[in-house]
């Protein structure tokens, strides 16, 4: 039996919005599930709140959902990291993530010799980008 982490990203109702984002800059499939679609006694209000959004293929896997306590201040206990050697795609993707968003750490050669950069997105998620030599 094998075990996966996935990040699980909550947004105050605009997850369908947040997930279309990040399928144009990450590419892949998604899927919506609503409240609507599994529980027929939701309130009309809630029946179009996103209970599991997927996105999966592409560079990654992300999940997602509308929490009623979610906000779109950015958080600050955990950020996303992107890390490898193909520096074409990391960096389109760095640059895709910065669209409406913030750049906090520019895209640039650090002292411990790889390329690095952060941002936070338009919706509040923070990135890193890590583009490391082969072998590294």
């Amino acid at each position: 039996m094998s075990v996966e982490l996935n990040a699980y990203l909550f947004f105050p109702g605009n997850t369908e919005e947040a997930i279309a984002f990040y399928q144009q800059v990450f590419g892949g499939q998604v899927s919506i599930t609503r409240r609507g679609d599994i529980d027929p006694s939701a309130a009309p209000e809630q029946r179009n709140l996103v209970v599991n959004a997927l996105l999966i293929g592409g560079d990654l896997t992300l999940r997602a959902s509308d929490r009623q306590d979610a906000s779109l201040s950015p958080q600050t206990r955990v950020e996303l990291s992107l890390i490898g050697t193909d520096e074409a795609r990391l960096r389109t993707l760095f640059d895709g993530l910065a669209k409406d968003g913030t750049v906090t750490a520019k895209l640039e050669r650090q002292f411990w010799g790889d390329i690095f950069g952060a941002v936070t997105d338009k919706y509040g998620i923070g990135w890193q980008v890590n583009i490391g030599s082969a072998g590294a």
